[in-house]
């Protein structure tokens, strides 16, 4: 059996070489750049002609444009900052030579062969390997039949939606999602706006003053203590400490937005 990897990208000309050399076992390797200003484009067709470039769409609609490009039997969808481990690649490799099950592809029945897997990830900060904080094994929805699912259109946090059963596999996707504080600090004020956005969208009521008090809070016990950020020394509390920042962030600006002064009347003199 056959498979392709999809990756979508802006502005990724420090990920995307290293991201692609470890994808040049896949049969198919899809690249769909959101008209990225550096050499992000130039780079990626380096190493393979299937690189589309499109406005920016979203996060679900740009991944699902990506999968529609694929012909392979499965698809790997695999973020930039993103590297597949030598033990994935195996792991994947293996799969692919077993023959389908006769129930493959129906989506019912008992014992037929999953549809779809998750991948255990690990996250990287600041150069280091992050073990707890609610960070591992953090399991992601990335290899899917082709045909079998589509992502949902959240501004944030979007996910991929199967039909079919799921399993799971062992090798890792290494994640090197902050390279640096200040690379950590900007992406929490680009998805905490992404998040207020979502919520709003849902019809969820705006924030009142004790979520900006308590949710931050319990949000820095909960990863520092309970997930056991304490155990990761200073790099855990650091990262503890911005998902704290993201909660506040989040809600800030809700209430922002819930006691803005209404803009003055045309007519108002």
């Amino acid at each position: 059996m056959t498979i392709a990897s999809i990756t979508i990208t802006k502005n990724e000309e420090a990920n995307i070489r290293a991201c692609l050399d470890s994808l040049k076992w896949v049969d198919e390797l899809i690249v769909v750049d959101a008209e990225s200003a550096d050499r992000t484009v130039e780079l990626a067709k380096a190493r393979t002609s299937r690189v589309h470039v499109r406005p920016w769409p979203g996060y679900g609609p740009q991944k699902n444009f990506a999968m529609e490009q694929a012909t392979a039997d499965w698809i790997l969808i695999v973020d930039a900052d993103e590297r597949v481990t030598d033990e994935l690649r195996e792991e994947i490799l293996h799969l692919l030579q077993k023959p389908p099950s006769p129930l493959e592809g129906e989506g019912t029945g008992e014992g037929e062969r999953p549809l779809a897997y998750r991948i255990p990830r690990r996250n990287f900060y600041y150069g280091r390997w992050i073990r707890d904080a609610g960070q591992y094994p953090d399991p992601q929805l990335r290899l899917v039949r082709r045909g079998r699912g589509r992502y949902n259109d959240l501004p944030v946090h979007e996910h991929l939606e199967v039909e079919g059963s799921v399993g799971d596999l062992r090798g890792h996707l290494d994640h090197h999602t902050h390279p640096t504080v200040v690379s950590h600090e900007l992406k929490i004020e680009r998805y905490s706006t992404l998040a207020a956005d979502e919520r709003i969208k849902s019809g969820r009521p705006i924030t009142s003053w004790y979520h900006l008090l308590f949710n931050p809070v319990w949000t820095f016990v909960k990863f520092y203590l309970l997930r056991g950020g304490y155990r990761d020394g200073l790099p855990g509390f650091i990262v503890s400490g911005f998902s704290a920042a993201h909660v506040l962030l989040k809600y800030a600006k809700l209430w922002e937005r819930a006691h803005a002064p209404s803009p003055p009347s045309r007519w108002t003199t």
